[in-house]
């Protein structure tokens, strides 16, 4: 079984002084995905955050901001650093290892909520985001925060949301492409079809304590790995972040070498 973890740490330093690592570590997965590091690779250099694990990050150029990373405990054949365009280099939201026959990505979505300029830029990185994944020939499995939940069941006030950004049309119609005629498959629903599943809650009304959330975080798979998702699980015991690790296993086994 392959066991692939995703969060978004909201500043690694932050995360590891809350005991994400150490949780990480008791967790025994074989990949973990990270997005919005908030940090530098001088910082990251001084932090021995996980053992028997090789690192592999992209940073933002701006410091103290965005930047994703993967720790893996298989040496990956090839690493991609990036997408090819600013927003998706510039701001550090992309980094891909292959592990051989299997590529694994975490992916840090831009958000809009800071204005109609930041919104335009997030749907000028989904369009290309989406001619990029139609020419993908191997499997893939996409970590990360996307910023978007799909459908009312992903969120709990949806209703009140529907302006705002992280649920508006042009976003939710694009996860329908992704899982439609892209193929894709939300790796999450495949196992839970239940309502109250979130992965991020807001800071203000007692949120997480009300269950108050959004499902913005991913594992979305190409469709030939669809058969291999076993479980399913979103950790909450502990807050290590504004938003909580998902964690899956895989029906794969991948080659040491």
């Amino acid at each position: 079984m392959l066991k692939i973890i995703t969060l978004n740490l909201n500043g690694i330093r932050s995360a590891a002084r809350k005991g994400c690592f150490a949780w990480l570590e008791e967790q025994q997965a074989d990949v973990i995905c990270v997005q919005e590091l908030k940090a530098q690779a001088a910082d990251l250099q001084e932090m021995h955050v996980l053992d028997h694990y090789h690192p592999y990050f992209c940073y933002a150029e701006q410091k103290g901001y965005s930047g994703v990373g993967i720790y893996s405990r298989y040496l990956a054949k090839n690493v991609m650093t990036g997408l090819g365009w600013d927003t998706a280099d510039q701001e550090g939201r992309y980094v891909a290892i292959d592990l051989g026959g299997i590529w694994i990505a975490s992916l840090y979505m831009p958000s809009g909520t800071s204005g109609d300029h930041r919104q335009q830029i997030k749907y000028d990185f989904l369009d290309q985001y989406a001619h990029y994944l139609r020419e993908l020939s191997n499997e893939y499995v996409i970590c990360g925060d996307f910023n978007i939940a799909h459908q009312p069941i992903d969120l709990k006030n949806w209703r009140a949301n529907q302006k705002n950004s992280g649920f508006l049309p042009e976003e939710r119609q694009w996860m329908d492409k992704l899982f439609g005629e892209l193929r894709f498959v939300d790796a999450f629903r495949l196992i839970n079809q239940e309502a109250d599943q979130y992965t991020w809650w807001s800071h203000r009304g007692r949120a997480w304590e009300k269950n108050v959330g959004w499902r913005i975080d991913y594992q979305v798979v190409t469709s030939g790995l669809k058969p291999t998702v076993k479980s399913a699980f979103i950790y909450k015991n502990q807050r290590f972040s504004d938003h909580a690790p998902l964690s899956i296993e895989y029906d794969i086994m991948i080659d040491r070498f």
